[in-house]
């Protein structure tokens, strides 16, 4: 099966989980995220890139002029479209796609944000060029995501256990890897804010349907990973651990989007 393919089987099984999942639907970074939006000034147009649930759209809705949220899986966005009509969102469309082959014109959007999503994008240079192109002059890109630590041993481990409970998964990059590919895409970038996210073992792998022997190795990985590597992961006794979330904010250029 081909990876965009099983990218949206995943999400397509288990797009409901997501909307209500508490990693995904709270976090200071939504806050973040609509101040962003809020001070560019006029009410902005704004694409939401893997958008899943819905989470990033939903919060800069209120200040924006319009949201496209687009996705690889069709299940997803019906779940969108459904809770953005729940919440009397009406500025929120929706658009199934690949994020490396963009269906929109040139300089269309005064934002473009994604977040949780590009660590399953099978070409993220691809799609940081897309997102250039599809950005007003000047425009904001926002890229919140896991990030994977800078220490080769820990990122092993981290790459490990996603993939074992996510075949979708592709890459959690470090900081220091985003911040190339976004210089490599033409973009001037900040690294905002780093935060830990705290993973209740059950439902991290719940959430996904991992199988069961995928969840023994899951475990058996992290019991048998070196002490640094459980210090650093914060691992517990039920397994549960946190992880690594970054926002960067990028600039096709500076000054007034408008």
């Amino acid at each position: 099966m081909q990876q965009q393919a099983v990218v949206a089987q995943q999400f397509g099984n288990t797009a409901s989980a997501y909307l209500t999942s508490t990693v995904h639907a709270q976090g200071a970074d939504l806050a973040m995220l609509r101040a962003i939006a809020a001070g560019l000034g006029k009410r902005p147009v704004v694409l939401d890139l893997g958008c899943g649930a819905g989470h990033a759209s939903f919060a800069v809705a209120p200040v924006a002029q319009s949201v496209t949220s687009f996705d690889l899986s069709p299940e997803m966005l019906a779940v969108v479209a459904d809770a953005a009509q729940e919440r009397g969102l009406q500025n929120i469309s929706t658009q199934q796609g690949n994020v490396a082959s963009l269906p929109f014109a040139d300089a269309s959007f005064c934002m473009v944000v994604t977040r949780f999503s590009a660590h399953h994008w099978l070409d993220v240079p691809a799609a940081l060029r897309e997102v250039k192109r599809v950005l007003k002059p000047k425009g904001v890109l926002v890229i919140i995501d896991i990030t994977a630590p800078e220490s080769p041993l820990h990122d092993t481990t981290l790459q490990a256990v996603e993939l074992l409970r996510d075949g979708s998964h592709v890459r959690d990059y470090r900081p220091s890897e985003w911040q190339h590919m976004l210089r490599e895409a033409g973009f001037e970038s900040e690294r905002i804010k780093d935060w830990k996210l705290h993973m209740k073992f059950d439902e991290w792998t719940a959430r996904m349907r991992t199988p069961a022997e995928r969840v023994t190795a899951i475990r058996s990985l992290f019991r048998s990973a070196p002490q640094e590597t459980r210090d650093y992961f914060a691992v517990q006794a039920d397994d549960s651990f946190t992880i690594d979330s970054t926002l960067f904010k990028a600039r096709h250029g500076f000054g007034d989007i408008y």
